[in-house]
């Protein structure tokens, strides 16, 4: 595994990292996101400063075990990990809550609903706010991408994602096309979700 390097890749210690797990078809991929505060809140910005995608078919315990050493590395200590544990995630966040994690983890069951809210250890949180917060972030010219090896993977999804708004006037986020990726955007959304909402502390 590649490792994020030092010094010249972060420059503050508040980071938050998005973790979404493929399935079958899908690669898993993770995004470290530094929060840079400024004078207000208006003016922090957000920096996309290491991807990561695995394989596909990658085991998930080799997934775990990846993360669980990259978040020993200074200078993340002991950063949110925000991991989707939709579908297949529950027992990889199971396993995550078995090891000593020097993390913050925070799990997330992305949902189709209108609201995020707290229920049974994990935030249900609409897959329209997680893109959201990117979103507003881009318009607001307070998100940015270091020039990283994915800079171009990940800028490619954000340009493939798009909003549609069916019939009912409810919103569905989907990728461009069947065959395009989104696991690194959701990966950054996590992460940018988690940093911009803030939501009460509860954390596994």
């Amino acid at each position: 595994m590649r490792r994020p390097r030092g010094g010249d890749l972060f420059t503050a210690p508040d980071f938050i990292l998005g973790l979404d797990l493929g399935q079958a078809s899908d690669p898993t991929a993770l995004a470290i996101v530094e929060r840079i505060e400024g004078p207000s809140v208006e003016e922090s910005r957000l920096a996309v400063r290491y991807l990561k995608r695995w394989p596909l078919k990658t085991p998930y315990p080799q997934i775990v075990s990846d993360v669980a050493d990259l978040v020993k590395q200074p200078p993340l200590s002991r950063p949110v990990l925000v991991v989707d544990e939709t579908g297949v995630g529950r027992a990889v966040v199971d396993q995550f809550r078995e090891i000593q994690l020097w993390a913050k983890l925070v799990p997330v069951s992305i949902t189709s609903g209108r609201e995020a809210h707290f229920a049974d250890g994990a935030w249900r949180v609409p897959k329209r706010d997680l893109v959201s917060s990117v979103q507003r972030l881009l318009q607001s010219r307070r998100f940015q991408v270091a020039p990283i090896p994915e800079r171009r993977l990940l800028i490619r999804e954000l340009l493939a994602f798009r909003v549609k708004i069916t019939e009912a006037a409810n919103e569905r986020f989907e990728a461009w096309r069947n065959r395009d990726h989104d696991d690194l955007v959701l990966a950054t959304a996590l992460a940018c979700w988690w940093s911009e909402t803030k939501p009460p502390v509860q954390i596994g």
